[in-house]
Formats: C-alpha cells, sequence, structure tokens
C-alpha cells in the first residue's frame, strides 16, 4: 500500500473520530450551585407593605439562649411582643426592613458543607442539635397579615475584603451565599418607639415642683425633705424655696426643662389590669388589691396609709405646662442590667433579673388637666348680635361679639388642655417606665444643685 494512501487512510480515520467526538461530546458542564447565581432569595416577595410581622432572633453566645425581637401589626395597632406588647412606631421602619429584604440576591455562591456553617456564621439560633455556642447568626422572618412567610433566612459574619457582604443561609439548606445587602435590622427597643416620654416641650413648662420626700418602708408613712417650687414668668425662672441670701441657678432650672424634655424611655413593664383599669377611669385616686399593692411595692410606689396617696422612694416631680397639663413623675427602686433585662424585664429562662450591669430607675407618671389654669371670661349678656348684618350692630352687639370670641377660645384651649391630659394618662396608665440613672440624676435635683454661689 503507497505511503499516500495510508496517510488518506489516517486523514480519514481522524475526520470520522473528530466528527463523532463532536456528536458524542456533552456540553458545557455548569455546577448546580451556580445555577441561582444572582437571583432573589426571595422571588415572590415583591411588595414591602405585605409584610406586618418581623421577628429577629439573635443568639447570646454567653448565656447559651436564643433572644426573640418580634414587632407585629395585630388589631390594628402596631406592636412589640416581645416587650409586652408595648405599642410601636414601626410601620415605617418595618417597609424599609422589607424592601431592603427583597432586594437581597444570592451574589456569590460560596459553600454546600455544613463543615462550613461555624466559619460563616450562619448556624441556626434556634439549632438545639448544633454543638457548641459560636458561629450562630441572626434569623431573620417577615410574615404577611395572614401568618404565611414571606422570607426567612439567616444572616452571618461579615464577608472578608469585600465591603457591604455578608454570608446568608436559609434554613434547612446547606448552601451558604455571599450577598451584598443594606439593612438596618435593629433589635433594640428604642428604635422602634416613641421614646420622648412626657412629648412636651421644654419651652412649654411654666412652673416645676421637686417634691424630695423619702418613704419610711416599715410603716409606709411620708418622710417630708425639701420641697422646690420654680415657676416661669416674665421670660425668667423664679422661686421663693431657697434659703436666704441663695441665688436661683437659672441656666441649672432650663437644663431640668431641658431634660424633662428630653426624657426617654429604656425599658417598660406592664401594670396589673386591675391597677390600670383603675387609673384610666378616676386618675389620682385607685382601688388596691393586694396583687396590685405587691406590683407597686416592688418597684419602689406606696399607697400612704394617712390618706391614700401614691409614694414613691425616691420622691416625685409636677411639671406644669402652658396648656393646663400636669405631669406627676414618681422615682422607685433602682434596678441593674442590660438589655433585655432591662428593656423588657427578661434574662433567662426563669424570667429572673442578675442584679448586675448599669443601673436604671422605675418611673411611674400620671397626668392631669389644671382646670382652674385658664380663667374663665365673662359670658355675653346677649347673643342677638348673631341675627344682625354688622352694619346695624351697635356698641353693645361688638362687645357681645367679642365677649363670645374670646369664651368660645377659652372652651377651646379647656378642651384642648382635658383631651392632652386624658391621652397621655390612658397611654402612662397601662406601664411602669425604666429611665436610665443619668435621667434621674438631671431631674432628680437638691436646692444646693440649684443655687448659684455669689
Amino acid at each position: 500500500m503507497s505511503e499516500l494512501k495510508i496517510t488518506g487512510i489516517f486523514a480519514g480515520v481522524a475526520v470520522v473520530l473528530a466528527i463523532l467526538a463532536f456528536l458524542l461530546s456533552p456540553g458545557r458542564i455548569t455546577p448546580e450551585a451556580f445555577m441561582d447565581q444572582g437571583e432573589p432569595f426571595f422571588p415572590e416577595f415583591t411588595d414591602p407593605n405585605q409584610a406586618t410581622t418581623l421577628e429577629v432572633i439573635e443568639y447570646d453566645e454567653n448565656s447559651g439562649a436564643a433572644r426573640p425581637f418580634n414587632v407585629t401589626f395585630k388589631n390594628g395597632l402596631w406592636t412589640i411582643p416581645s416587650h409586652h406588647d408595648y405599642p410601636a412606631d414601626a410601620k415605617d421602619r418595618l417597609a424599609r426592613t422589607a424592601a431592603g429584604v427583597i432586594d437581597i440576591k444570592k451574589d456569590d455562591y460560596r459553600t454546600n458543607s455544613v463543615a462550613d456553617h461555624e466559619a460563616c456564621g450562619v448556624i441556626d439560633p434556634l439549632d438545639q442539635s448544633a454543638p457548641g455556642m459560636t458561629g450562630r447568626g441572626s434569623r431573620i422572618t417577615l410574615r404577611d397579615e395572614g401568618g404565611g412567610t414571606l422570607a426567612d433566612f439567616i444572616i452571618g459574619k461579615t464577608v472578608p475584603e469585600r465591603e457591604g457582604f455578608r454570608f446568608v443561609r436559609i434554613p434547612g439548606e446547606n448552601r451558604v451565599y455571599a450577598s451584598r445587602m443594606d439593612l438596618d435590622i435593629s433589635t433594640r427597643f428604642a428604635d422602634w418607639i416613641e421614646t420622648s416620654l412626657l412629648e412636651v416641650q421644654a419651652d412649654k413648662i411654666d412652673q416645676i415642683v421637686l417634691d424630695n420626700y423619702s418613704i419610711n418602708e416599715r410603716t409606709l408613712s411620708l418622710e417630708p425633705g425639701e420641697k422646690i417650687d420654680l415657676r416661669y414668668k416674665d421670660d425668667l425662672w423664679d422661686t421663693r424655696s431657697l434659703g436666704r441670701g441663695a441665688r436661683l441657678d437659672t441656666a441649672g432650672v432650663r437644663a431640668l426643662a431641658r431634660a424633662l424634655q428630653d426624657l426617654t424611655i429604656v425599658g417598660v413593664r406592664p401594670k396589673p389590669p386591675g391597677l390600670s383599669a383603675s387609673l384610666k377611669a378616676t386618675p389620682g385616686s385607685m382601688e388596691m388589691t393586694q396583687s396590685d399593692q405587691f406590683s407597686l411595692q416592688n418597684k419602689g410606689f406606696y399607697i400612704a396609709r394617712q390618706d391614700g396617696r401614691l409614694l414613691a422612694n425616691e420622691g416625685d416631680v409636677k411639671v406644669h405646662t402652658a396648656d393646663g397639663v400636669i405631669y406627676t413623675l414618681r422615682f422607685g427602686e433602682v434596678l441593674y442590667g442590660s438589655g433585655l433585662e432591662v428593656t423588657a424585664g427578661v434574662s433567662d429562662e426563669s424570667g429572673e433579673s442578675s442584679g448586675q450591669g448599669q443601673a436604671n430607675r422605675y418611673l411611674f407618671i400620671t397626668c392631669d388637666f389644671d382646670n382652674s389654669f385658664f380663667a374663665e371670661p365673662a359670658k355675653p349678656a346677649s347673643m342677638e348680635f348673631q341675627d344682625k348684618p354688622d352694619s346695624l350692630l351697635t356698641d353693645f352687639d361688638r362687645d357681645c361679639r367679642e365677649q363670645h370670641r374670646m369664651y368660645q377660645q377659652w372652651e377651646r384651649k379647656v378642651q384642648t388642655g382635658r383631651e392632652t391630659a386624658d391621652q397621655l394618662n390612658a397611654r402612662f396608665a397601662d406601664w411602669y417606665y425604666v429611665i436610665s440613672e443619668d435621667s434621674f440624676k438631671k431631674i432628680h435635683l437638691s436646692s444646693a444643685e440649684l443655687t448659684k454661689e455669689g
């Protein structure tokens, strides 16, 4: 066989093999793990306003316990179930959080190995079978009004050298992704509520009365202390409560008014239902059960045996405003702690406080309206001006019309003041508040602290 023929045979075989290889070779293989890269985690969740419940579960490595925080819309109100259903100011914040969740995508597949979950910090905080206390992430769940799950995922550690990226895993799945996210999922109680406690501006305060009495806890009797009556008149704070020759530190009084304006909520505890109902029904007078009295005394508040007044361990402060509203702030026991221990009164599964951490203080607030604050003007002697055109009005008619205008103005002021006091008192009636010790010290002042040298 000639060399040329042999070469042709090899060439033909090569062509056939090439054709067979082309026909029989598989397509380009893409690992299944990468097929969903770039897709949203929750493609059916597109409307942030669908979300009516947010649950965040974090893990406390020190105590080995999962810590839940919830915000939900229920019976027409936003509330925080993890904090005794305290009213939340949550609609806009939850919508922003939901929008951020919708934007999360599976940007970068990282691992499919359970062994990597601890290093990525995506172990489910609710997983009781997982060994150890480290490597657990925060589990975020969003639900709709019917309780259906819109999103459920675990956020882990930040991704090294990739700013804005976190490790993310879906509960029940092994895959871990690196995802860019811009989420402000706060579990701070203060971030979800109206923290301004009194809702009063400093320039609206025209009288502050500090009553620094104390309580004999054995006899439940009041032991008088100094009483300081501060009044704002003609653009100046003044008092007659200081000793002869003492000068009032007006800058200190202005700072006190600002401290009242800035007084914020650190935590809350619910009052017994009977006590709350009594406070709402008749401000200033309460029918006390033994359980109610125990609740009060546990937090540093007492009913005086002599006259039935509600007293507090560390005295009280009365705050009068230009609207005729009177706040009474009663300062009770000190409590120590941090986190849920302070904000909700929960420290462990038994609900007992550790008694350690930063100092805070219980506060009991009531609110009334001073019916004599706005002097009632004289009523018009006649209302005949209402049936006359302006051209026929006499001087007497015009005087009556002006008196009527002044009387209506007085009625509006009184109505507004009463409604404001009623609304505030209804809100205060349900709760013992917790404030910081720093806030307490700025408000609970002595005459020495309000006296200027020289």
